[in-house]
């Protein structure tokens, strides 16, 4: 099956769908959605977008509710409560299917870029509901597909989110750059068994809202412990206060610490954290009463496809922007509330940009599209889910919070050994986002051996300092350099 677009979106997160409403002013436009419209990492954000805004509300021009989240030295970051981020998705979402312009192709996962002359014409990818192979002939395509931390044992991102985008425009010559970049939240729930599968289910995020309202960390001796590592304590940069708590539960021989909120109103807690009570109450814990068990889980991706700040690839005719894309605003360690921000502007940048670049457009005389049919995967679905496993399980021991030539190179050879079970073609979903796994694997794992310094949400134990003199610069991957 074929369709044709102006603008093939590949993703619905924020980035996508800001960018599918302002290029739906000029062009056609297709999204595509590995799941049903909503469910993405946007969704899942409880944080809120920093903005300088409150000399405004000290001078009492507007009454905006501001809070307080880590190394924000001043509150700043506007918020729908908890949950900012299924606020801003619903508002989107409903404009996009309002507005009746945009083709939403829901359940439909892209699996490789269409590449000719050195330009990209589109992509093909696999309709779920149908079982077909679908070309999707396009003048621009937009990459919005996420992050990669579901390539952890231990993270708050959706189930999806295993850098898909990212496997595709690296496999299609597309730069990718800061792969060894990952953010790890302080204070994921920590979920025991009786609740939840830990490896098939996203950990529940107790946002650092919390902490910025006044929610303490203790260790299991009931010991707060933040000043020993950091002068702004609790809100001390996110890095920082993930290694710290680490370093407590190896110090301690737990697998958590806590987060107590005793000394926030528990009146305040319900108001200002509903979805985080709620969730806590499912789980049979009471916040305005009883400490949460935390512990750090992979979170934010700082690196992916290489772009400049109108969202251009080095590839003409495709664009990246949001958690897959790598522009440089986060640095090495993303502040809080950054991020949906960034899906907001570069979205709306990478429409922008679509919108010159299909008035530029020259199509080719006679282009070929490539004949591919669906194959059923060769490995079964307990062997994919095992192999999974073993990805996820060798890169939170091995590029982990802390990190170390030896652990690195000890994942290395676990992942090249996944690399050898797999088949070398296949179009089959299950296998395809298996093999888009291990190669996010193996490029952070590539980054973080190669960077021997640390810096934001790298850190290396052998190589404890920063290093502007060697490293203040970026690495960059191509698959010709492949090593």
């Amino acid at each position: 099956m074929e369709k044709s677009c102006d603008l093939l979106i590949i993703g619905g997160g924020i980035a996508g769908l800001n960018a599918a409403l302002e290029a739906s002013k000029f062009c056609q436009v297709i999204v595509l959605t590995k799941g049903k419209i909503g469910e993405t990492a946007t969704e899942k954000a409880q944080g809120g977008i920093a903005a300088a805004i409150d000399q405004y509300q000290e001078a009492g021009g507007t009454q905006f509710a501001l809070t307080l989240e880590g190394a924000h030295k001043r509150r700043r970051i506007l918020h729908a409560g908890d949950e900012t981020g299924a606020e801003i998705e619903k508002t989107l979402g409903r404009r996009v299917v309002a507005e009746k312009k945009v083709q939403i192709d829901q359940q439909v996962m892209g699996f490789d870029l269409l590449i000719r002359n050195g330009r990209c014409f589109g992509a093909t990818a696999y309709d779920q509901k149908s079982g077909e192979i679908v070309t999707y002939n396009a003048k621009v395509v937009l990459l919005a597909t996420g992050g990669v931390c579901q390539v952890y044992l231990y993270t708050t991102n959706p189930a999806f989110a295993v850098g898909d985008g990212v496997a595709m425009a690296y496999r299609a010559g597309a730069a990718v750059t800061d792969m060894e970049f990952i953010q790890f939240h302080p204070t994921a729930l920590v979920q025991f068994k009786q609740f939840e599968d830990i490896v098939a289910l996203p950990q529940f995020l107790i946002s650092e809202a919390v902490r910025g309202e006044g929610g303490v960390l203790l260790n299991n001796r009931g010991e707060r412990f933040m000043e020993k590592y950091h002068t702004h304590m609790e809100l001390a940069p996110r890095d920082i206060v993930a290694r710290a708590i680490f370093n407590e539960m190896k110090e301690t021989n737990d697998d958590h610490v806590f987060l107590s909120l005793k000394e926030i109103n528990p009146d305040k807690i319900k108001h200002r954290f509903p979805m985080i009570y709620r969730t806590c109450l499912e789980r049979c814990l009471d916040i305005t009463k009883d400490n949460i068990p935390v512990a750090p889980a992979a979170h934010y991706f700082m690196g992916g496809i290489k772009t400049d700040l109108k969202a251009m690839t080095n590839i003409p005719g495709l664009l990246a922007a949001g958690e897959c894309a790598s522009t440089g605003v986060h640095g090495a360690n993303r502040l809080a509330s950054n991020s949906l921000l960034e899906g907001l502007v570069f979205g709306y940048r990478a429409a922008l940009t679509a919108d010159r670049e299909i008035r530029n457009f020259k199509p080719e005389a006679d282009p070929k599209t490539p004949n591919i049919n669906y194959a059923k995967p060769r490995l079964s679905q307990i062997e994919i889910s095992r192999l999974k496993l073993v990805i996820k399980t060798a890169m939170w021991h091995g590029v982990g919070i802390i990190r170390s030539a030896s652990s690195l190179q000890e994942a290395q050879h676990k992942l090249a050994r996944v690399e050898k079970q797999l088949p070398d073609k296949t179009i089959a979903p299950e296998e395809l986002e298996l093999k888009n796994m291990l190669l996010v694997a193996q490029l952070t794992t590539r980054g973080a051996l190669d960077r021997q310094e640390s810096r934001g949400g790298h850190f290396r134990a052998d190589f404890p300092a920063r290093d502007d003199q060697h490293w203040k610069k970026h690495l960059v991957y191509q698959l010709m350099d492949k090593a």
